[in-house]
């Protein structure tokens, strides 16, 4: 089937969905918590965090599953085994954070103490499925014991409400017991304390963890007091049994194959006014005196309603910042635009003021989870919807390096997370920098990109870049490579070639800046090191034989300069699995069909290579048809408009909209893998924005939105940015088609497939007239995104864009 009606298919799949998808409400009525579902992703291995939260806050409440726990909850349908307090979301690797989980029960048969459950696996209830109850601050949800567990949180502390059953199921008198469990998610407890005042009820301790996807360990402090009922009794458990006797205990890890469960209990007597017992949970990361000064601090009269108020307000503040016109869109597309827009900003978290680590001024935020997921499109967004945080999130990512000589890739739990290709936060820099983010010292900032450029860490699992002797000397790197100046995954060497030479390109582009002409020089010629490993005559086939005609490659190459040979296939949906750890390949996540894609510092220079536009298209169509792409994986994104780079922004639109919904949508799960800290979400945004970011380049390649319009609001200056569709083209159900026939910004007319970041320093808007028929629109070498040849430091990205925007291209006009 060819490009054209292959796309014809895709388009007519989606306008089937579309008018089949029930109408949404009319704007006057419109409330933007009614299309937040935090639901979306809690299955299927999305690992969303559901629960309560405020923007980038460190307490997380909700409640804990047996099941797919990696975000805490799931509707996997998995039993609930306690409510925690701090969380992270849509990671991978093990489950994150969870730790000293609360877990109510309504009475001990018999009044006996030992006759209540301690144990996880013995404890866990499941939940009514049609309790579930979640909103931005807010989350609840009923057992089948009938205790209703409703939680909101501040920044550094979660309130709980958990109101019984007027009797036991045996009839008698309600006398709740709660218990703190010295764990975690992931049982990673290495050591912990508890104190359990038996005046008060108020349970104290701290305990040490391991990280879920990194080195080191983490040291966690909490206080918990209650209200609502009178103290009945306190103590502590080990395993299955508890007393009243003693008052504190520290435990051990126990032996893998027998980990001690413990902690604290109070026993209250029945409560007093709505069977409803209150808990307030305070979390640190410097003491228990801290802990309990949080709660203390910002919930000092255990009033849910106000606490959830202001949550609330804080939400609603940082998503007021966009606005649509839905021009009667389905309310599942609205739930899955408006859900990613909220998931970006539930990680990373901040920290700031609970790093024991270092003494500093600066900003903390941790849960950088990880900026090999986040760069491509979570934390551009915030550049555009938040740009005072994600100036004090680049401040930190400094910090960082002065503080520890490297920035991370990935960060939580105040640890060192994997690194997974290059070093990306590199990327987010001069994101920031060339989109006029304010108030970062851009001096130390090039020194930190610099040190990642130039120097290799002894450890570089998890910071900064190995191989650094090959990368320098060879200009790639090789396989099986000969590296004694640091450690790490002897892989992906493919993949970390490409990586380092688009981080080089980012650092080329803040040397201009600052001026360091040679740096640039010398850090855009290492930007073209990509094609070091391009094997012109590399074939392709497919697992059952079948050749995919295509030819030309990215292959392994050994130290000696002979090439290594690396299925194309091999790590694509249709073969195998590739991570740092399991089936360690020369490509991380994803196969070289991906990963020929990924030079977005001079997709020109690609596009030649690969035999021009028509050919760059089939190869691309080849991609999203065969099988060979994973969806749910971040190196995917930008494949889907890189159509644009060849003049063909329509079949960017196709591909977009044969993904949302049928990927991306506002089920359970809605997800096509890991949202990643949002990454999912962001790229679901953004694609029905209309405008898609290049990381690392003030760069936004336009598809039609698939709204009437979606306008957003400068939160520093009050600009409004609009892309919007000419009101007699636009249709939900896209009748009059899908396609750009001609723009204009401003009333002036705009042949450009891309647009700068100057749209949303200066606002503007950007109108779109749309056809059934792809058109003429964004065509010619004129309009095609700037790509930068290795060799011409003169086209590198200025920042400010007051005088215009330097690009160049090199793609010739004849081929397009």
């Amino acid at each position: 089937m060819d490009v054209t009606k292959r796309a014809a298919a895709v388009y007519a799949c989606f306008c089937m969905h579309l008018c089949s998808a029930a109408p949404a409400p009319a704007a006057s009525d419109f409330d933007v918590f009614q299309y937040v579902d935090q639901l979306i992703g809690t299955n299927n291995m999305g690992n969303v965090f559901a629960g309560a939260t405020l923007p980038y806050g460190m307490a997380k409440a909700v409640a804990d599953c047996s099941g797919q726990n990696t975000g805490g909850f799931a509707t996997d349908g998995s039993n609930i085994t306690g409510f925690s307090h701090m969380h992270d979301s849509g990671t991978g690797g093990q489950p994150s954070l969870g730790n000293f989980p609360l877990w109510p029960q309504t009475s001990c048969p018999g009044d006996v103490l030992d006759n209540c459950l301690f144990r996880k696996e013995d404890r866990a209830v499941n939940y009514v499925n049609d309790s579930i109850d979640a909103s931005p601050g807010y989350f609840a949800l009923t057992l089948e014991n009938k205790i209703r567990a409703e939680m909101t949180v501040s920044n550094h502390t979660a309130l709980y409400h958990f109101t019984f059953p007027e009797t036991t199921t045996d009839g008698s008198s309600v006398s709740p017991l709660m218990i703190l469990d010295l764990t975690d998610l992931q049982d990673s407890r290495q050591n912990a304390t508890v104190n359990v005042n038996p005046e008060t009820g108020r349970i104290t301790g701290n305990g040490t963890f391991l990280p879920s996807f990194g080195s080191g360990s983490y040291r966690l402090n909490f206080c918990v007091d209650f209200t609502g009922a009178t103290v009945r009794d306190t103590g502590i458990y080990v395993n299955s049994r508890a007393g009243t006797q003693p008052k504190e205990l520290f435990v051990t890890r126990g032996i893998d194959l027998f980990y001690i469960q413990a902690g604290g209990i109070v026993r209250f007597n029945n409560p007093e006014k709505n069977n409803t017992l209150s808990a307030r949970v305070g979390v640190s990361f410097i003491s228990v005196d801290q802990a309990c000064q949080h709660a203390e601090s910002e919930i000092p009269t255990y009033d849910f309603s106000a606490v959830r108020s202001a949550a609330e307000s804080a939400w609603r503040e940082k998503l007021g910042v966009v606005a649509i016109d839905a021009g009667g869109a389905s309310e599942d597309l609205q739930k899955t635009f408006w859900s990613g827009l909220y998931r970006t900003m539930i990680s990373p978290q901040d920290y700031t003021g609970e790093n024991p680590l270092w003494e500093s001024t600066e900003p903390y935020f941790d849960s950088f989870y990880c900026l090999w997921d986040e760069f491509r499109a979570q934390l551009p967004l915030l550049t555009i919807v938040d740009p005072a945080n994600i100036s004090r999130m680049v401040r930190s990512l400094i910090s960082t390096y002065t503080h520890l000589g490297w920035m991370p890739d990935c960060r939580m739990s105040l640890d060192k997370g994997f690194t997974q290709g290059g070093s990306n936060a590199d990327v987010v820099l001069v994101d920031a920098y060339v989109k006029n983010i304010t108030g970062v010292d851009w001096q130390t900032a090039y020194e930190a990109v610099k040190a990642d450029a130039e120097h290799e860490p002894l450890d570089w699992s998890v910071e900064g870049r190995g191989g650094m002797q090959s990368w320098q000397r060879l200009n790639y790197i090789p396989y099986l490579d000969y590296d004694y100046l640091g450690f790490g995954t002897n892989s992906r060497s493919i993949s970390r070639t490409l990586e380092y030479a688009y981080n080089d390109f980012c650092i080329a582009t803040l040397a201009k800046g600052l001026g360091y002409t040679s740096d640039a020089q010398k850090y855009l010629a290492r930007s073209g090191d990509w094609l070091n490993l391009y094997k012109a005559n590399q074939t392709s086939k497919l697992p059952n034989g079948t050749d995919t005609g295509f030819t030309g490659f990215f292959q392994p190459k050994y130290l000696n300069g002979t090439w290594g040979h690396q299925d194309p296939i091999l790590c694509s949906p249709i073969d195998s699995f590739c991570s740092l750890t399991e089936n360690p390949q020369e490509t991380f996540e994803d196969s070289i069909w991906e990963y020929q894609f990924y030079v977005p510092q001079n997709m020109a220079s690609l596009i030649n290579l690969l035999g021009g536009p028509e050919s760059f298209v089939d190869r691309l169509e080849y991609l999203h048809t065969a099988d060979l792409l994973d969806i749910g994986n971040e190196p995917s994104f930008i494949t889907v408009y890189q159509y644009h780079y060849a003049g063909r922004p329509a079949l960017s639109s196709i591909r977009a909209h044969s993904y949302i919904p049928s990927a991306f949508n506002s089920t359970h799960g809605g997800l096509p893998g890991n949202d990643d800290s949002g990454a999912m979400g962001s790229f679901a945004f953004f694609s029905m924005s209309g405008l898609f970011p290049v990381p690392g380049q003030p760069v936004y390649l336009i598809t039609p939105p698939f709204f009437r319009s979606v306008s957003f609001t400068n939160p520093l200056n009050g600009k409004v940015a609009t892309i919007r569709i000419s009101n007699d083209t636009y249709s939900p159900t896209y009748d009059a088609g899908n396609f750009i026939q001609s723009a204009t910004f401003d009333g002036e007319n705009y042949t450009k497939n891309w647009i700068s970041h100057n749209l949303f320093i200066n606002g503007g808007t950007l109108e779109l007239v749309l056809g059934n028929k792809e058109s003429s629109w964004g065509q010619g070498a004129d309009n095609v995104p700037p790509s930068y040849p290795s060799s011409s430091v003169g086209n590198l990205t200025e920042r400010g864009f007051e005088g215009g925007m330097d690009f160049g291209t090199s793609l010739d006009a004849s081929m397009i």
